[in-house]
C-alpha cells in the first residue's frame, strides 16, 4: 500500500491518499483544504480515486471535498451522525453537501486488493471513526502522537473519547501504526506508553 500524507487546509489537516500497488485504485481521506494542491498531487501519483472517506465532519477536515468530488465524479461517505451537526453548526462543522452514504461500525469497503474496516469512535464528534487498513489505522482527531482530540466542541465528550480509544483502538495491537488527524505518525504500542491520557 501506498500512503501519501499531505497538511491541508488552514490546520493543516492530514489529508490521506491510499493506493493498492497493484490495481492503482485508491481512496483519499480528509481533504480539508488547498484543494488545488491537492489535485495536482492525485494527477502525479496517477491512480484511480474510487471514494472520499472522512473521518469527521469539522470544516478543517472537509474543505476539499465537494470540489475533489466532482472533479473526480467519485462519492464521497462518512458517519450519518455528523449530519445534525453539519445542519445546524456553521461555525466548527464544515458545510457540505449530504453524503453520498453512510459509514457504520465494522462497514467494510475495500480499494483494490485492500480491505478498509470502519471503526465508529465517537467523542471528539458523535459520528467521528476510524480506517483501519492492513495493520494502519487512519484516526482522524480521535487519536493524536502523544494527546487525544479535544472534546469542547458541540458533540464531543470526554469519558466517550476515551473509552472509544481504550475499548476500540487500544486493543488493535501495539505493532498497529497510527496516522492521526494532525501532526506525525505514531504506534499504539508507543502511545499505551506516553500518552497522559490513556494513564
Amino acid at each position: 500500500m501506498i500512503i501519501k500524507a499531505i497538511p491541508a487546509g488552514i490546520y493543516d489537516a492530514n489529508c490521506y491518499i491510499l493506493i493498492d500497488e497493484k490495481t492503482r485504485e485508491g481512496a483519499i481521506i480528509d481533504p480539508g483544504g488547498d484543494e488545488l494542491k491537492l489535485e495536482r498531487i492525485i494527477k502525479d501519483l496517477d491512480f484511480k480515486p474510487k471514494f472520499i472517506l472522512l473521518t469527521h465532519a469539522h470544516m478543517d477536515h472537509v474543505g476539499g471535498v465537494e470540489y475533489l468530488s466532482k472533479l473526480l465524479k467519485i462519492p464521497f461517505y462518512m458517519h450519518e451522525n455528523e449530519e445534525h451537526y453539519i445542519e445546524n453548526d456553521n461555525t466548527v462543522f464544515g458545510n457540505i453537501r449530504k453524503a453520498d452514504g453512510f459509514l457504520k461500525e465494522d462497514t467494510k469497503l475495500n480499494i483494490g486488493n485492500l480491505d478498509i474496516k470502519v471503526i465508529h469512535t465517537p467523542g471528539h464528534t458523535q459520528g467521528g471513526v476510524c480506517f483501519l487498513v492492513d495493520g494502519k489505522l487512519f484516526s482522524g482527531d480521535t487519536l493524536f502522537q502523544g494527546s487525544i482530540g479535544r472534546t469542547d466542541f458541540p458533540g464531543g465528550d470526554m469519558n466517550t473519547i476515551l473509552n472509544s480509544i481504550k475499548d476500540k483502538l487500544l486493543i488493535l495491537g501495539d505493532e498497529v501504526e497510527v496516522y492521526p488527524g494532525h501532526g506525525p505518525k505514531t504506534t499504539i504500542g508507543f502511545e499505551k506508553k506516553i500518552n497522559p491520557f490513556l494513564n
